[in-house]
């Protein structure tokens, strides 16, 4: 591919027949009507699918549950926007004025939504296996990283193992609130641990439901910011 777009498509390993689409999927609504908001809703099902379909064949002693787990932290915001930011997509992303000025060609949430329609873009492009290969192969590194014997602990083994490599103390859970009826409560928790800016709650019909909600996003927080929330 020449053009505008050779330098992505090079570091992609794709080369687009309709370069047009590959020019939608990195237009922002802020930019006009022909944006990426469409190919964005196809390539997050496309993502979701590839993703699905690699962990379930590389582990399968994992549990639906713990496979659920293991994606979400793949394909969430930050780690999507890790990966445009490594095939430098903002580079090329077309902004309106105002999102241009605000540094939208920088932020988590657009990187992520125009990478998914990138995907899209490959898989309307392509199909399924073009698109595929594409996104194996920019989450070789991520995927390489899992560990299945992290993955198997529950969330507050994990964020306390996570702080104390850090050096950092034992997080704090305090209930906040007990609702409903004696055999039917429902417990709402937060979670205090250094390195976040504010405290993260938890909600289940247990204490113990509860403080793990809350810890699994406590540590997917503090591990997104580290850039390790793969295991």
């Amino acid at each position: 591919m020449t053009g505008r777009y050779a330098a992505l498509s090079a570091r992609l390993d794709y080369a687009f027949s309709d370069c047009d689409l590959l020019g939608r999927a990195l237009t922002h609504r802020s930019k006009g009507s022909a944006n990426y908001e469409r190919l964005e809703f196809l390539g997050d099902s496309v993502l979701g699918l590839v993703i699905a379909d690699v962990l379930y064949r590389r582990f399968p002693g994992l549990s639906e549950g713990e496979l659920t787990r293991v994606r979400a932290g793949l394909v969430r915001r930050e780690a999507l926007a890790r990966l445009a930011r490594n095939i430098k997509i903002g580079d090329h992303l077309q902004l309106g004025e105002g999102e241009l000025k605000s540094g939208g060609f920088d932020r988590d949430s657009i990187l992520a939504d125009s990478l998914e329609a990138v995907f899209g873009a490959i898989f309307v492009d392509g199909g399924f296996e073009k698109v595929r290969y594409v996104i194996e192969r920019l989450y070789q590194a991520p995927l390489a990283s899992i560990d299945p014997a992290a993955i198997l602990k529950d969330p507050k083994t994990r964020l306390q193992e996570f702080l104390q490599k850090q050096s950092l103390g034992v997080p704090i859970y305090n209930m906040l609130e007990i609702t409903g009826d004696p055999h039917q409560q429902h417990f709402v928790v937060e979670c205090l641990a250094a390195g976040l800016e504010q405290p993260v709650r938890g909600e289940g019909g247990s204490r113990r439901i509860a403080e793990q909600e809350a810890a699994a996003r406590a540590y997917a927080i503090l591990t997104a910011q580290t850039g390790n929330d793969y295991s």
